[in-house]
């Protein structure tokens, strides 16, 4: 008797562990597909990365992605992938690492090799960690300066949120800590935090029950080591507006990034109702908003202006919010891409020769006003019932792809949803302007703000003065432009131009220090 019950309890063990490791697994099934799409992702991100290894968790990934594996080169498996018209690539962000794999029907047979040995059997070779290396480092000490100012100013922007946090640093590391990686650490770190415990399968399009198993039992090899994702650090509440200027030489403008805690994300259903609050503001790449109507619509400032309650991963690049960035510690923000820095306006228009700051003060103020006046007046029915009925059509466009599909539904698991698309078109269409209201008053305040400026170190000084001293920054129109404005227009821009905004700290940093 005792034997037979130590056996039903070992049983159970036995079942009770099975279960409670059994695998994540996100399927969307589409029989008329003639393609199939695979995501491997991890619950790590660059959180994840040791405190004197920033980057590592990128670096890991990126050499299983863009190396070799299974004793393959990097360069046969490219060969052997093109007659497939087959690919798979890595996307790291904050909190999670995500591995796509996409391939014709026909092809499945052939490719599964690949998808096996790239998670499974990555070489981790000295040549391959040279290539990988080389590009991260290239990156953090030119790339992420140099490319887009706009993309520059809003991670310098997460720098100041989370300051002493390990959302703080660039996902590929700093200049210093890159150089630290050794492939020894790489190695460890795939042990450790690329598991069977932390893994998450997604699979769509065509595909056949025995290839999902395979892809379990596969996935179930991986390390067996003990994870548990570390939790992301909270932004900063900042005292006042706390602005840092990166003084950049020949900079193109100033591209201005500003944000504040956001205590919701998609967990939560009131983020619904802020979402149509946020899109009659500033909706990403819409010219109907609020911001683009004020600043480059009327006023030819710049090329758009917009608003977040959440990520928008490059979004000088996508029209519409990609999938893959879940995150936990939220905040909003106002992009504010470049306007005119006070050299342009003096070499493009004799009458603005004694221009001393360009438009960036104005930018910013006129910005955080119509901030003001939303939390203070709120919507109202007819812009409420416009940008609601957009809403409910805009957002079915987020996922047309197989794989933007299965991304989609792969996120909502991240923040405790089944299928979060489908879920918001429902709180959408049931969400009152009084919720709307209600949440505008409860989340958003500018009183105390984070903003960054990339500007050229020629402007930094005068705008540093402007700012901190809350001068009076009037616009600069050439004659032509001005005398085509009406007169609310010009009314406006003296109320603007005298905004006093709560600005605490202005410091300028050199961009050559920025990401330490």
């Amino acid at each position: 008797m005792n034997r037979l019950y130590i056996q039903l309890f070992s049983l159970l063990i036995v079942v009770f562990t099975t279960q409670a490791q059994a695998m994540d697994v996100v399927e969307l099934k589409q029989k008329n597909s003639n393609k199939v799409v695979v995501e491997v992702r991890f619950e790590n991100g660059s959180i994840a990365d040791p405190a004197d290894k920033a980057g590592l968790t990128y670096a890991t990934a990126s050499m299983m992605a863009q190396g070799g594996a299974g004793g393959t080169s990097y360069a046969d498996i490219q060969d052997k992938m093109h007659p497939w018209a087959a690919a798979y690539y890595v996307s790291v962000d904050k909190q999670v690492s995500t591995f796509t794999f996409q391939v014709p029907v026909d092809f499945v047979d052939e490719f599964y090799p690949l998808i096996k040995n790239a998670i499974l059997a990555p070489d981790f070779s000295e040549k391959d960690f040279s290539r990988v290396m080389k590009g991260q480092q290239n990156y953090v000490d030119q790339v992420v300066r140099a490319s887009s100012d706009e993309e520059y100013s809003k991670y310098a922007l997460e720098h100041q949120l989370f300051r002493g946090g390990n959302m703080q640093h660039l996902k590929q590391g700093t200049s210093a800590s890159v150089k630290t990686i050794s492939l020894d650490d790489i190695k460890s770190h795939y042990q450790n935090a690329f598991t069977n415990n932390n893994v998450m399968l997604g699979i769509a399009g065509n595909y056949s029950d025995e290839l999902l198993s395979k892809l379990k039992a596969d996935l179930a090899k991986l390390s067996d080591k003990a994870y548990t994702p570390p939790k992301p650090s909270k932004a900063r509440q900042a005292d006042g507006i706390e602005v840092e200027i990166i003084s950049k030489e020949n900079a193109f403008g100033s591209a201005i990034f500003t944000g504040a805690p956001l205590g919701i994300t998609r967990s939560d259903d009131e983020f619904a109702a802020l979402m149509i609050a946020n899109s009659w503001m500033g909706e990403h790449r819409k010219s109907y908003s609020r911001l683009y109507q004020k600043i480059r619509q009327t006023r030819s400032m710049n090329y758009g202006d917009y608003s977040y309650i959440e990520w928008y991963s490059n979004g000088g690049r996508v029209q519409l919010p990609p999938s893959g960035v879940p995150r936990a510690s939220n905040y909003w923000a106002i992009w504010i891409r470049p306007v005119q820095i006070a050299s342009q306006l003096q070499s493009q228009y004799p009458e603005l020769a004694d221009v001393t700051t360009g438009h960036a003060h104005f930018a910013l103020r006129l910005a955080i006003r119509e901030f003001d006046l939303l939390i203070k007046n709120g919507m109202n029915e007819e812009d409420f019932a416009a940008t609601k009925t957009f809403l409910r059509s805009y957002t079915k466009l987020y996922a047309q792809s197989p794989a933007q599909q299965l991304g989609w539904l792969m996120d909502s698991r991240f923040y405790g949803r089944s299928n979060y698309l489908a879920e918001l078109d429902t709180l959408l269409e049931k969400a009152t302007l009084e919720q709307v209201n209600k949440a505008i008053r409860k989340h958003w305040q500018t009183k105390n703000m984070f903003v960054t400026i990339v500007t050229d170190d020629g402007e930094a000084k005068a705008l540093a003065d402007s700012l901190i001293n809350n001068t009076p920054s009037p616009m600069s129109y050439s004659n032509l432009v001005k005398s085509g404005l009406p007169a609310e227009v010009l009314a406006e821009d003296e109320e603007v131009a005298n905004y006093q905004l709560n600005v605490k700290k202005v410091t300028i940093v050199d961009s050559a220090d920025t990401f330490d």
